[in-house]
C-alpha cells in the first residue's frame, strides 16, 4: 500500500489545467493517480522517476509535476516516430505529427512544446532513442517506472525486461492501459502486470491504482 506517513501535495492548478490541455491518451483521472504515485515514490530519494513513452507530452506534465514535487528528475524516453498503434491507418494516426518532408511520425516537436509552455523543462529530460537500446545501457536506480511505450507484445516485453530490474526495492512501478478483459484493450499491459504479480517481487498498491492505471511496489530483485 501507498506510504500513509508520505504527505503528498496537490498538483498545481496550472499544471492541471496544463495537462488537460496537451495532446495525448491519458484520462485525467488516471494521471493525477500517476503523479500521486511518482510523487510519493519520489520523495523516497530512491532515485529519479523514467517514463517509457513520452508521445506528445501529456503524461510527462503529471510525471513533471510529480518530479518536481519529490525534489527529483524525470527522465522520459521515446524515439517519437510513433508506437505501432499511432502509424497511418492505426485507430490512434494523427496526420498532424507527420513530418511533411520525410512522411514520417514526428512527435518531438509537439513533446517540447508542451514541457516548455508547462515551465517543467528543468525536471523532465528527455530521451531520444529506442528504449530497449538505452536500457541496456542505464546504470541508475529509479525510485518510479511508468511502462506505456508501444502496446505490442514485443515491444510491451522489452520495455518490461529492460527497465524493471533498474527499479530500487521498494520503488514504485506503473503500468498504463491494463484491461483483464480483452474486449477492453490489448493485452500486452495486463500480461507485463500478472507477469510481476506472479513473479514475487512486486505487490499491487490498490490505493495508487485508478481504472486502467495499475501501480505495484517492488518487494524482492525477483520480476
Amino acid at each position: 500500500m501507498t506510504d500513509a506517513h508520505v504527505a503528498v501535495p496537490p498538483m498545481a492548478p496550472e499544471l492541471l489545467v496544463r495537462a488537460r490541455a496537451t495532446k495525448g491518451f491519458m484520462p485525467h483521472d488516471e494521471g493525477v493517480a500517476l503523479y500521486s504515485a511518482a510523487t510519493t515514490a519520489g520523495l523516497t530519494g530512491l532515485g529519479p522517476l523514467l517514463e517509457i513513452g513520452s508521445y506528445c507530452g501529456k503524461s510527462a506534465v503529471y510525471l513533471g509535476a510529480a518530479a518536481r514535487a519529490g525534489a527529483t528528475v524525470l527522465f522520459t524516453i521515446d524515439h517519437h516516430r510513433g508506437s505501432e498503434e499511432n502509424q497511418s491507418g492505426w485507430d490512434h494516426h494523427d496526420p498532424s505529427l507527420v513530418d511533411s518532408r520525410t512522411g514520417r511520425m514526428d512527435t518531438l516537436p509537439v513533446f517540447r512544446r508542451a514541457i516548455e509552455d508547462a515551465g517543467l523543462e528543468a525536471v523532465v529530460i528527455a530521451v531520444v532513442g529506442d528504449s530497449a537500446t538505452v536500457a541496456r545501457h542505464w546504470h541508475t536506480p529509479l525510485s518510479f517506472l511508468f511502462i506505456d511505450g508501444g502496446h505490442g507484445m514485443a515491444p510491451a516485453w522489452a520495455d518490461y525486461t529492460g527497465w524493471v530490474p533498474h527499479v530500487a526495492i521498494g520503488g514504485l512501478v506503473a503500468i498504463h492501459d491494463v484491461f483483464p478483459d480483452p474486449a477492453e484493450g490489448g493485452q500486452a499491459p495486463f500480461e507485463l502486470w500478472s507477469r510481476a504479480v506472479v513473479s514475487g517481487g512486486f505487490v499491487p498498491d490498490e490505493g495508487a491504482s485508478c481504472a486502467s492505471l495499475r501501480v505495484l511496489r517492488r518487494v524482492s530483485d525477483r520480476f
